[in-house]
């Protein structure tokens, strides 16, 4: 099984919502969402959870890619405009610094007119622990 399809299909919270990864390379990853109604808040625009869990996916991909398990200790997402119905969200992670056990990544999501709507960082912790796939795609 590949990190993409580990993580399209294990990652059951994100997967729930209709987020996907669609590439993972060394370094880099990138996953989608349409947004729908079901994404909308109470003001009618996409609630930033669905933008940080979109982030956070493509994030878990890049930062597990070298096959030791990563989880996230601390994020900072900044929302910079609104994601509306029908907007295709898409977040590219790039690892800033890939300290062995410390990564940091930078993760941007834009609309599928490029607009930037939302920016956030992350900081993982890599466990003493196999996250065992057959390739990254």
């Amino acid at each position: 099984m590949t990190l993409l399809e580990r993580l399209n299909n294990d990652d059951r919270f994100a997967n729930g919502i209709g987020a996907r990864l669609t590439e993972i390379d060394k370094g880099f990853a990138r996953a989608e969402l349409t947004v729908e109604e079901r994404h909308l808040n109470g003001g009618g625009v996409c609630q930033g959870g669905v933008m940080y869990t979109l982030a956070d996916l493509a994030f878990a991909a890049v930062a597990n890619s070298g096959g030791i398990l990563t989880l996230g200790i601390s994020n900072t997402i900044t929302f910079l405009q609104s994601a509306q119905l029908g907007d295709h969200l898409i977040a590219e992670c790039k690892a800033t610094f890939d300290h062995h056990k410390l990564p940091y990544c930078d993760i941007h999501i834009s609309n599928q007119d490029g607009k930037l709507v939302c920016v956030m960082t992350g900081l993982a912790y890599r466990l003493n622990k196999d996250f065992g796939f057959d390739s990254l795609m």
